[in-house]
């Protein structure tokens, strides 16, 4: 390398009348706080956002999220129209954006979820575009691929710094991961955290990074963690669903892959947390030890942790206040972005490494196709989530439903809409039966040696058929409601307007 020639004359490089500075001068002065904003309006200037423009927002206080409406109220006030609302997920409280949409504020949704008035507004014509509904790995893939272009992200946390470094498992509206806010603070052009409490500078270790944050505004509240998982993420003591609980432990247990070192990854429903409970059992009856646990964590699996059945955690999102404590306090507890979760598109999603999921479904049909967006009305009601990313990639994907629901199917002909493809479906469980896809004969044959009750999917669909009936047509007219996006970004089904 050559020396520098200390000849030069560093003042002729510089423009005719430019200042010439110094480090020290250039740094002197500026605002450490530059970042900090006195309101979400003012956050909402500095943005740039324009008509036309997307934005986004995530949903890991779920049922509990106060971010989403406020700041929705706020762009309105301002005069804003035609924008993309790219929530990761959307809930019940997110019902106030119906009137968002009736004035134009609001013209394109892409989501994983739709539920409540919201859903049902939706499902009745309420927009002009169909609603885009991917999976929690399609929406990254989506982002990646550039389809998905984010704008403006507000991210609501309950601690960052005046930096922008930021987690939530800590201070006092604990959250746990913020595995899909990670994705909006990485791909959005302009980054807007929202906080309950300013720590000092550094906030560390940072769930969002200071790099990837842009402005920051401290807010009264940024959501309730009591309503995370309100309504779905309950311990059963309803007889059917411990039933099923015990077949679902008992086909994992003979699956050939309940064995030192396997890796699981059990839903938040009645059922699946039971599921989680036996299996603990059955894992300390024969000393066997899981090497992860994967998924949104519940305080199920924090048990297995800590009573040692489980070596690690890879928590998505945290869906109990049991889960978003251990996130930080326990090492082996680890967050992971939906990239790390879920992308079919990653490098290295740990979905590629699991091998057992369970799943639900609001319909299964006898090719094994399942429905988990629109109930039995045709009403969207539910979210794509992980399902079909998880189900596509372990090794066993079970999927557990009663048969019936009141006077409602859940076997039946064809599902209303289809979400995960029967092709990656490899076992469903309902109380009448258990259905084996059929390119497992090894499987099957495990099973029935069980003793396991296993018929055909053309069974337990006339099972339920004679003890419900067939179940009406429901009428639609030609209008697309909403697409259903597959991971990989393809159209697996669309959603018609009812009639």
């Amino acid at each position: 390398m050559k020396n520098f020639d200390k000849s030069i004359n560093t003042q002729a490089l510089t423009p005719i009348g430019a200042p010439v500075f110094t480090c020290k001068e250039k740094c002197k002065g500026q605002e450490r706080d530059a970042k900090l904003c006195e309101s979400i309006e003012e956050s909402i200037r500095r943005s740039g956002l324009r008509d036309g423009m997307t934005i986004s927002f995530h949903h890991a206080f779920r049922g509990g999220d106060l971010i989403l409406n406020r700041v929705m109220d706020i762009i309105a006030k301002m005069g804003f129209k035609d924008l993309t609302l790219a929530s990761s997920s959307l809930a019940s409280v997110h019902d106030p954006v119906i009137e968002h949409i009736k004035s134009g504020v609001v013209t394109q949704i892409y989501t994983s979820g739709l539920r409540s008035k919201l859903g049902e507004a939706i499902s009745k014509g309420l927009m002009e575009k169909p609603v885009q509904i991917h999976s929690h790995g399609g929406r990254v893939h989506l982002l990646q691929s550039g389809e998905l272009s984010i704008d403006v992200a507000f991210l609501g946390v309950p601690v960052c710094d005046r930096f922008g470094n930021a987690n939530g498992h800590s201070g006092r509206s604990k959250c746990g991961s913020l595995g899909y806010a990670m994705m909006d603070a990485q791909y959005a052009k302009y980054v807007v955290v929202l906080t309950e409490a300013l720590e000092e500078y550094p906030n560390v270790p940072a769930s969002l990074h200071q790099d990837q944050v842009d402005a920051v505004v401290l807010v009264d509240e940024v959501g309730d963690p009591a309503k995370i998982g309100a309504g779905e993420t309950r311990m059963t003591t309803n007889p059917k669903e411990l039933m099923l609980a015990r077949l679902t432990t008992k086909i994992i247990e003979h699956s050939g892959l309940f064995k030192e070192g396997f890796s699981v990854q059990t839903g938040t429903g009645g059922a699946s947390l039971a599921t989680t409970v036996f299996l603990s059992e059955k894992m300390e009856e024969q000393n066997i030890k899981a090497s992860f646990g994967l998924g949104g964590i519940t305080g199920t699996m924090v048990y297995m942790l800590k009573r040692g059945l489980v070596k690690k955690l890879l928590d998505v999102q945290s869906f109990d206040e049991f889960a978003a404590k251990s996130l930080g306090e326990n090492k082996d507890h680890i967050e992971i972005s939906a990239n790390e979760y879920a992308n079919p598109s990653s490098k290295g999603a740990a979905i590629k490494q699991l091998d057992i999921v369970v799943l639900s479904a609001l319909e299964v049909d006898v090719d094994f196709n399942v429905n988990v967006i629109t109930g039995s009305k045709g009403l969207l009601r539910g979210a794509s989530g992980g399902h079909s990313d998880t189900a596509a990639e372990a090794k066993l994907s079970i999927i557990v439903a009663p048969l019936t629901r009141g006077r409602i199917p859940t076997v039946t002909k064809r599902v209303n809409t289809i979400v995960t493809p029967g092709s990656t479906v490899d076992v469903v469980v309902t109380d009448q039966g258990i259905a084996v896809n059929p390119k497992h004969a090894e499987l099957k044959a495990r099973l029935k040696k069980a003793g396991l009750e296993i018929v055909e999917m053309q069974e337990l669909y006339e099972r339920a058929i004679a003890l419900c009936g067939e179940p009406q047509n429901i009428a639609y007219t030609d209008k697309v409601v909403a697409v259903i996006r597959y991971r990989d970004g393809s159209i697996i089904d669309v959603v018609r307007q009812l009639a």
